[in-house]
């Protein structure tokens, strides 16, 4: 899954970055955030039909379909899997219809090692921002409230995720990102190709201390790297002169 991420390029560099047009009220709100969690908002570049343009703004993270009664069904709905995603009532329309990039500057995973979770930071190596794979959708309440919220997609992992966790989200290189927001492609399968792991040569990961766990904690600090102890030096230290 993908549960934690963070944005700390500059919404001038994110607008020419994604050749998108960054509204005003999401220029004015951006600040760079290092721990971003589910239920918060999160920039999505989208085709803006009534703009007749790319547009980027804020949505809510976590996807509330056009058909749900209640709006909490977003905490259930912040990833898809790519695999199935083009079956699953919630996404399928998305798919077809409503698909975005979500920029980002890295992720976090948690690795399980000795029964304890240890978070990790992953980025490209070249630390630049790069997209995420998202679908969006526009909910409406009879009372007149609109909500407007993304899910990230996540496939199986590379070989450098793999040493981590057993999913990684959609990362979309430049050359996709007309094909993944181009609204003519509404057949699943057209896009479907561009929903694998991304190369592992290019990307880097370091484990971070625990206070990432907290969606309190919000600073670059975040980013340090922290060296867990290994699961045979506590034993050491339980049994010395074992060996």
């Amino acid at each position: 899954m993908c549960g934690r991420f963070i944005v700390k390029t500059p919404p001038e560099e994110l607008a020419r970055r994604f050749r998108a047009r960054m509204e005003a009220g999401a220029v004015s709100a951006w600040k760079p955030r290092y721990n971003i969690a589910p239920g918060q908002g999160i920039l999505c570049a989208f085709d803006d039909r009534d703009r007749k343009c790319r547009s980027l703004d804020y949505f809510h993270w976590g996807l509330v379909p056009k058909w749900a009664d209640d709006p909490n069904i977003g905490w259930r709905l912040v990833n898809a899997r790519a695999e199935t995603v083009a079956e699953k009532p919630a996404f399928r329309d998305a798919l077809r219809y409503r698909r975005c990039l979500v920029p980002a500057d890295g992720f976090y995973e948690w690795k399980t090692e000795g029964g304890v979770k240890q978070p990790h930071f992953i980025r490209l190596r070249d630390g630049g921002a790069f997209a995420l794979a998202g679908l969006w959708e526009h909910w409406s309440h009879p009372g007149g409230s609109e909500i407007l919220s993304c899910a990230l997609l996540t496939t199986r992992p590379n070989k450098l995720m793999a040493t981590i966790h057993d999913r990684m989200p959609v990362i979309l290189p430049a050359e996709a990102h007309d094909a993944w927001l181009d609204s003519t492609l509404t057949d699943a399968a057209s896009v479907r190709p561009l929903l694998r792991p991304y190369p592992a040569e290019a990307m880097e990961a370091w484990p971070v201390g625990p206070d990432v766990s907290s969606t309190r904690n919000d600073s670059p600090s975040l980013l340090k790297r922290h060296e867990y102890p290994r699961a045979t030096d506590f034993f050491d230290k339980l049994f010395p002169g074992h060996l």
